[in-house]
């Protein structure tokens, strides 16, 4: 698996809570990241990736677009909570050392009901 592939299936199979399996297969051990929300410790990001995914079982997340420059992988994703959200887009950047990840950033937009851009977000 390259980089993408690593990102993607991380990203997806958290949302599903198959978050132990991803954790245990690409996360570096002194893996941190910069969500706001939550300390910027593994353990911590980990356990919250588990309890929303019990909390949201129906969540439905699609990478649209994945990016790899060299240990840099970014991702554009559409995130829903499931089929009837309209649900957000969101950003992923994470850094790679050793084909583990060792540090991560999200960002996330809700998309509007009534979009003025004709482009739409993906």
């Amino acid at each position: 698996m390259n980089k993408k592939d690593i990102a993607e299936d991380f990203l997806v199979s958290t949302a599903k809570g198959d978050v132990r399996r991803v954790y245990e297969s690409y996360v570096a051990d002194d893996f941190f990241h910069h969500n706001p929300w939550f300390r910027g410790d593994r353990e911590t990001i980990m356990l919250a990736m588990e309890d929303a995914a019990k909390e949201q079982p129906d969540v439905i997340f699609e990478v649209k677009l994945a990016l790899e420059d060299g240990d840099y992988v970014s991702t554009h994703s559409h995130f829903r909570l499931n089929e009837d959200h309209i649900g957000m887009a969101s950003t992923h950047i994470f850094r790679f050392r050793d084909d583990k990840i060792v540090e991560m950033w999200d960002y996330g937009q809700e998309i509007p009901e009534n979009m003025v851009n004709e482009n739409g977000m993906f």
